[in-house]
Order: C-alpha cells, then sequence, then structure tokens
C-alpha cells in the first residue's frame, strides 16, 4: 500500500512527479509547487489539460476568470475571448517550433513578460525558466479553449503526444 514518503528518493537521485488536475491551481497552490520545483524536490509536473487555462489567467490577470457553478447555466462558460486566442496561439507556435503544450506555454509566458505580470504564479513559466518537465496531457474536446475559432486540432493532439512522449521517458 502506500506509505508516506520520507523524502529518501529524491536523497537517491530519483525523480518526484507531480500528476495533476485544476483544482491545486484554482485554489491557489502554485506558489507552493513553484517553490518545490525550484527547491529541487519536485522534478517535473504532468497536468491535464484544464490546469493550463487556469495557470495562465493567473499569469495573465492574477486570478482566474470564471466559476463553472456561475457561468455553465448562462451558456458564456468558456467564452473568454483572450484566453482562447492566445493559448491556442501559444500551442501552435510551440508546435511549429517541434515543443509540447507545456514548453511551449512556458517559453510563450517568459517571452511576452508585457502581457504576464504575474508570471511568478504560473507553473508553466517557472517550468520553462528552470529547464524541468511541465507536461500537458489534453483530450481534444474537453477543455475552454478548443471550442474557440483558434483551435488547431493538429498542434494540440501533437503538442499533447510530445508531452506523453516526454514524461513516459
Amino acid at each position: 500500500g502506500w506509505r508516506r514518503s520520507n523524502g529518501s528518493a529524491r536523497r537517491r537521485g530519483r525523480p518526484v512527479i507531480l500528476g495533476m488536475g485544476a483544482h491545486p491551481t484554482k485554489v491557489g497552490l502554485n506558489p507552493i509547487v513553484i517553490d518545490l520545483m525550484r527547491k529541487g524536490v519536485i522534478t517535473a509536473v504532468a497536468m491535464n489539460g484544464a490546469v493550463i487555462i487556469h495557470d495562465f489567467e493567473l499569469a495573465y490577470l492574477g486570478q482566474t476568470s470564471e466559476e463553472v457553478e456561475a457561468e455553465i447555466d448562462s451558456g458564456r462558460f468558456g467564452m473568454a475571448e483572450d484566453t482562447g486566442r492566445i493559448l491556442n496561439e501559444a500551442i501552435v507556435q510551440g508546435w511549429q517550433a517541434g515543443l509540447g503544450i507545456g514548453e511551449a506555454i512556458g517559453r510563450y509566458i517568459l517571452k511576452h513578460p508585457g502581457k504576464f505580470p504575474h508570471r511568478r504564479l504560473s507553473l508553466l513559466a517557472a517550468g520553462a525558466q528552470l529547464g524541468l518537465p511541465v507536461t500537458v496531457h489534453v483530450a481534444i474536446g474537453t477543455d475552454i479553449i478548443h471550442m474557440h475559432p483558434s483551435a488547431n486540432g493538429e498542434a494540440i493532439g501533437g503538442g499533447s503526444l510530445l508531452d506523453f512522449r516526454k514524461l513516459a521517458a
């Protein structure tokens, strides 16, 4: 069964990979995860596609833009223009450069500091800055940015596959 770690894996030079969904980011835990990345405790992060939306909005706005419960019945949920447009742009540019989604968005955030005044809150930017793998594993059609007209299935699927291969390696 599962047992509490005493940190021996890292002391033996083994990786510690955090696999996560969006809720830790949504509730404000990114600074803790980033601190553990900087200290070398967490050596890689694997996330689903929902995390990139919250992570992006934290870096861009300093908060996430929507509460699902408040917006889902109105038909407006997932219609944040900048979120869809900019994330899809970063994914496509990354795919064209041979990057997975995580590295592509992280580099994009670091490359455009004026757009991202709160980039210190971004797991994706921290991974790119530290040279740590931050991989994104999506299913096409499950994230709000897939509804945006700029969504590119080849780039989303290909970037996610590159990230899967990075994680598996």
